[in-house]
């Protein structure tokens, strides 16, 4: 992948990812300014899938001018571009669903809010009835990060026309309820989002959309913040749920571990609710600086009797890992 910018009278230009792209340096690396005043940097190889990247021209952060495709996280947005060559996420010639940004007020929060809720092929048309997944993005993204840099939609065609998963509704809300300022404590803030999920989010979409609201019809997963608020919601009320996936996160930190546990000792002790219990999945890089933090909240549920699906894969903590895991997660749900 070759980056070119026409900045003629820029002294400097460098380009970075916030991590995403595999061998480029957290501080960027700096193109080379050509004769005709575009400057141009050949990136190393990189393996099929969607990289989000944006220039500093001059200390000036900036989007790439010539490419329309963004992906939005909590305090900015990104340049992004798709390598192809994969094609469980590439856009193939299937059918292909929708993704809606639907705005909503929370009155949990009283504030307006926004989510991303992906319909099935055919969902325009029908009248029938889906099961229903919540997908949860990481610390510092926002609700578009599962439909852009995630390829959730194109991920969840190809495993829908291939007949390996179900067709199903997914919604994708925004874990963050304020923007981040840097500095300040407060990133993960968990109990408001919960706060939200449980009063606004869930109900709006029974409500608006054709979703079954069983617990054998119910799924919620979710990476890093949004696996600590899979786990936070999940285990709040159990017998909603059927399904729990924990994508390179778990419940931080020993002391918040023990805190967690003994707040939630109640459910994690009712064999009742373990019944209708279908799933739970863990998968982390080997990598992946929270390996510690999910192999212990493994081996803590595994202690109260939960016959937990755990996984190491190759790599770290990268966009790279969390589309497979919802590639190998996807057609676990709704089988039984």
């Amino acid at each position: 992948v070759t980056l070119r910018l026409r900045a003629p009278q820029a002294d400097k230009v460098i380009v970075t990812s916030g991590g995403d792209i595999p061998g480029l340096p957290r501080e960027g690396l700096a193109l080379t300014k050509g004769d005709d005043g575009v400057w141009h940097l050949t990136l190393p190889k990189l393996a099929s899938g969607a990289y989000r990247y944006r220039y500093v021209v001059d200390g000036v952060p900036t989007n790439d001018p010539e490419n329309s495709a963004t992906s939005q996280s909590n305090t900015m947005s990104w340049s992004l571009f798709y390598v192809p060559g994969a094609q469980w996420m590439d856009e193939q010639r299937v059918p292909h669903g929708a993704i809606a940004a639907v705005h909503y007020y929370s009155s949990a929060l009283g504030k307006p809010r926004r989510m991303h809720v992906y319909t099935p092929p055919g969902y325009e048309r029908g009248r029938g009835t889906y099961p229903v997944l919540y997908l949860l993005h990481g610390a510092f993204d926002s609700d578009d990060a599962w439909p852009s840099v995630g390829r959730a939609g194109f991920i969840i065609d190809n495993l829908i026309a291939e007949g390996r998963a179900k067709p199903m509704v997914i919604v994708m809300p925004d874990g963050h309820t304020s923007r981040i300022v840097p500095g300040e404590r407060g990133v993960l803030n968990v109990d408001d989002f919960v706060r939200d999920f449980n009063a606004d989010i869930k109900p709006y979409v029974e409500q608006h959309y054709r979703v079954r609201t069983e617990r054998r019809s119910t799924a919620i997963a979710g990476l890093l913040m949004g696996g600590l608020q899979t786990l936070d919601i999940a285990f709040g009320d159990l017998k909603d749920y059927a399904y729990v996936g924990v994508f390179s996160s778990g419940v931080f930190d020993v002391q918040r571990s023990a805190q967690w546990e003994d707040q939630h000792r109640a459910q994690l002790d009712d064999a009742a609710l373990k019944k209708g219990l279908q799933l739970v999945w863990f998968s982390t890089g080997r990598d992946d600086g929270l390996l510690e933090t999910s192999t212990a909240t493994v081996a803590m549920l595994k202690k109260h009797g939960f016959d937990v699906s755990y996984a190491q894969s190759a790599g770290a903590h990268t966009w790279i890992n969390w589309r497979e895991y919802l590639e190998k997660f996807a057609p676990l749900l709704f089988q039984k």
